[in-house]
């Protein structure tokens, strides 16, 4: 099984997040509690659907990560890719703006 992490949008702002090992949402993906196997993978789903419930966030899923040399997860996918990095257009708003904008 390819690892997985979970992310949906925060329902206070529309942040991008990301489940913690702690069971917290937070904006940085390199903190995402990875699921390694099926079993993992549905605890992560259904502490999503809980967040959900719970109305802490909007749409959360999983999504297929690679794991770098330190063991944080990395987006393998285009789409994620863009979600964990920021907009692919120079901007004065969001993650961008605090790496000095410009494309992924």
């Amino acid at each position: 099984m390819t690892a997985k992490i979970a992310t949906a949008n925060r329902l206070l702002d529309g942040a991008v997040v990301y489940l913690g090992p702690d069971g917290d949402w937070s904006e940085a993906i390199g903190g995402a509690r990875v699921a390694r196997d099926a079993d993992q993978a549905a605890e992560l789903e259904a502490q999503g659907r809980e967040a959900l419930a719970a109305r802490h966030v909007v749409e959360p899923y999983l999504i297929d990560v690679a794991l770098s040399d330190d063991g944080r997860p990395v987006p393998i996918g285009w789409r994620e890719t863009i979600r964990a990095n920021g907009p692919t257009v120079l901007n004065q708003t969001g993650p961008s703006a605090a790496q000095g904008g410009g494309h992924v």
